[in-house]
């Protein structure tokens, strides 16, 4: 049986940032569920960099079912944990049990990957005090807010948290979360 990985996220959650981590993780071998607010279809979109524009762009993404609601995840079913970003993470910061699921993994010091609007998430549950973290840019004072130090660089390894900004760090933030993966939850 391989070792299972746990994505969270909800509509609204940027395509590449869920489905790059998903299709990587699962090539390197691990089981790997997604978990949203509810079981359905997920609307992601796709966040984009326009000429003239002073933030990103928004447009309809894929569509992506949900393996698990919140309320059914196990944390301890899963080795780590991956969180992505998109506008997702600023309404399921409020969900109660996604809250829960995130607290047991930091708890347990179990591998963390977050992603550009993603550490709004572990802020909630006071995952950030006192470490070094990346976000999406605009999120540096939310990040110093929470007791971060922030680090604008396409890759933070503190620990088992590994973060990243956004999308174009893809495979630098993959390749630091499977080099923490590989040493505390290899694939058997």
């Amino acid at each position: 049986m391989s070792a299972k990985i746990l994505i969270v996220t909800g509509d609204a959650a940027e395509s590449l940032e869920v489905l790059y981590p998903y299709q990587r993780l699962r090539e390197e071998g691990y089981d790997v569920h997604i978990a949203a607010p509810a079981r359905k279809k997920l609307q992601f979109v796709v966040h984009d960099f326009e000429p003239g524009f002073d933030t990103y762009t928004e447009k309809p993404g894929y569509t992506w079912p949900a393996d698990l609601a919140f309320s059914e995840v196990d944390p301890g079913q899963y080795v780590a944990l991956v969180i992505p970003g998109g506008r997702a993470p600023e309404y399921l910061r409020n969900d109660p049990e996604l809250r829960k699921i995130l607290k047991s993994f930091f708890d347990t010091d179990k591998p963390v990957a977050q992603i550009c609007h993603g550490p709004l998430l572990t802020a909630a549950v006071d995952g950030l005090r006192g470490r070094r973290v990346t976000a999406y840019p605009a999120l540096e004072l939310d990040m110093q807010a929470a007791g971060a130090t922030f680090q604008d660089a396409e890759a933070v390894v503190d620990g088992t948290l590994v973060s990243s900004r956004a999308w174009p760090d893809h495979s630098r933030w993959m390749r630091e979360f499977l080099t923490v993966l590989r040493a505390k939850a290899p694939v058997t």
